[in-house]
């Protein structure tokens, strides 16, 4: 009797210590992904810190665009370009070429015109340069008959600058990048951020609830009263 009683407490001994064991193992294995996840989080939020800043406000400016004052400053300029030059962009105005004379871009940069990258288009009678830009456009026209330039930039603003780089409007390609960049590193710092949560989930028992007003909220919004 006293043999079988003894065998009984062995074994309910080691289930507990198996159990002591299993439990050990489970609250190491929370630890590791808990510092691994918060690793991730303030890496991705580190990175975005600035971003996200800058685009929390420009959704407000977008918001109230029509709110915001704005008084667009609009800077001409009108000039007679020299014969040799207007000869030569007529003449290649057949073969209407991607790229504009470096002659061209010297006497415009004299005249403190720069032309960046933009694409001309030509006709026979015409050249027309448009350099569109955030928190603003240009143009720039050339009569082959006059020999008459004129050109006319328009700046919008700081506010309707930011604007276009939250929407990403004529910001080329590295500003391009960045958005998409930027969008993964949110992405990151989220999901990061939820298996924070999750793991937090058996202390905190408002965590669930509060996540599931997040979601809720902006799905009501959306499906209710967006028309």
């Amino acid at each position: 009797m006293n043999g079988a009683t003894h065998e009984l407490m062995n074994a309910r001994q080691s289930g507990a210590d198996h159990s002591t064991v299993s439990e050990r193992e489970d609250v190491q294995a929370r630890s590791r992904w808990l510092r691994r996840l918060l690793t991730w989080h303030w890496i991705s939020s580190a990175l975005a810190l600035f971003g996200m800043l800058l685009f929390a406000f420009t959704g407000i400016t977008l918001n109230h665009a029509g709110q915001i004052p704005a008084t667009p400053v609009v800077e001409t300029v009108e000039a007679r370009l020299p014969s040799d030059l207007v000869e030569l962009l007529s003449a290649r105005a057949e073969a209407s070429p991607a790229d504009l004379p470096d002659d061209l871009r010297r006497w415009l940069a004299d005249e403190g015109i720069g032309l960046g990258n933009a694409q001309p288009e030509w006709s026979d009678y015409e050249l027309y340069v448009s350099l569109p830009r955030p928190g603003g456009d240009a143009w720039l026209s050339v009569d082959f008959e006059s020999g008459e330039l004129l050109y006319e930039s328009t700046d919008r603003g700081w506010i309707s600058y930011l604007n276009d780089l939250h929407k990403g409007r004529n910001t080329g390609t590295a500003w391009s990048w960045f958005i998409d960049l930027f969008a993964v590193l949110c992405i990151v710092f989220c999901l990061t951020g939820l298996g924070v949560l999750y793991l937090h989930a058996r202390e905190r028992i408002s965590v669930w609830p509060i996540t599931g007003l997040g979601v809720m909220v902006p799905l009501l919004l959306a499906i209710l009263l967006v028309h």
